[in-house]
């Protein structure tokens, strides 16, 4: 089988496509190698792997990249959260008109199976538990709830501070800054190309990835690898808020090992999996690790704030468990052994 990885000389997408290699498929990547991404220089695909260097949204490359595929990885996408409205159009036509092209372009190919790369950032703060009211959507933090320490998002009915819950694929999406948004949108757009076409999309919603490759000194920076910058620098890792913002930290390679199960398996309808590692951790919990296995001053708790960043996301990922026999492998205290040496 013949497989267009998208965003394929990207942290995951390295991954992934070293893991179809692995099971012995043919690759082949189409990648912009955007420099705001790819800081280091140039990207050299391995061994067989063809790339096609090309954004998507140019219709030419992107046939030549489809022709002779029998499905698609779409991990292209820009990422981060934004910090200004005026990062929306960047999100709406790298993400959304990105994804829609593809799509087209499939349909021009024939091509009908898709695995798509979505988010935990689609469930805003997802769930949380009220006492008095049950499980209920968290309502928006405010400004002046965030300024004052506030940081626990309220009941949305009484205002009393929520107790946090697991998520599945049924909750409510709340996309809640410019990459939620645009991860929401390329869901329903492969949706509406599903129901057209007869084609099947497995949309992985991927926690929080990461593992030895992540960008660290870009826009695109998750957390894990900005506080293990500032310890190589020999800084203290800064936390914002008060550190208790609960994550799923999920590793690149139990991420990949989904990502190519979703391909391998799912070839029927439309459907949603959470990826993450079922065990949610602290942001604070992953500044303190890291700080051990770095050997580094201990993490400062800073007080900031981003508006737009949610308190609370943890999966719940039994349906990936249970429809795809997929299992994460590797260990929270290994993995981050792992990312320091790196």
């Amino acid at each position: 089988m013949k497989i267009l990885v998208t965003g394929g000389a990207g942290f995951i997408g390295q991954h992934v496509v070293r893991e179809f290699l692995a099971r012995g498929y043919t690759v082949r990547v189409l990648d912009s190698l955007r420099p705001d991404v790819h800081a280091g220089g140039a990207w050299s695909p391995p061994a067989k792997v063809e790339l096609v260097k090309a954004d998507m949204r140019e219709a030419r490359a992107l046939d030549q990249a489809l022709d002779g595929v029998e499905t698609v990885v779409h991990l292209a996408a820009k990422v981060g959260l934004g910090v200004d409205v005026q990062d929306l159009p960047d999100y709406a036509s790298s993400n959304d008109v990105g994804t829609a092209e593809l799509l087209a372009g499939m349909a021009r190919a024939n091509v009908k199976r898709l695995t798509l790369a979505s988010s935990m950032v689609v469930y805003g703060e997802g769930l949380g538990k009220c006492r008095e009211h049950g499980a209920t959507t968290p309502a928006p933090r405010t400004e002046t709830q965030l300024s004052r320490g506030q940081f626990e998002p309220p009941c949305p009915r009484c205002g009393v501070p929520l107790e946090t819950a697991l998520v599945s694929e049924d909750t409510p999406l709340d996309p809640r800054n410019a990459y939620a948004s645009s991860k929401v949108a390329q869901e329903f757009y492969a949706s509406n190309w599903a129901r057209v076409t007869g084609g099947s999309v497995a949309a992985m919603r991927y926690h929080n990835v990461y593992g030895p490759g992540m960008p660290r000194d870009t826009p695109y920076a998750g957390v894990a690898a900005i506080f293990t910058s500032a310890l190589k620098r020999g800084e203290a890792p800064r936390v914002f808020e008060d550190g208790g913002q609960r994550r799923d930290f999920v590793h690149v390679r139990d991420v990949a090992a989904a990502t190519v199960q979703a391909c391998e398996k799912h070839v029927l309808g439309v459907r949603a999996f959470n990826v993450g590692s079922g065990t949610p951790r602290t942001v604070g919990d992953m500044a303190r690790a890291l700080a051990k296995a770095l050997h580094g001053p201990a993490p400062i708790l800073t007080g900031q704030y981003r508006l737009g960043d949610v308190r609370h996301i943890t999966a719940d990922s039994t349906r990936l468990k249970r429809e795809l026999d997929w299992m994460p492998l590797v260990g929270f205290e290994d993995g981050l052994t792992e990312l320091a040496a790196s």
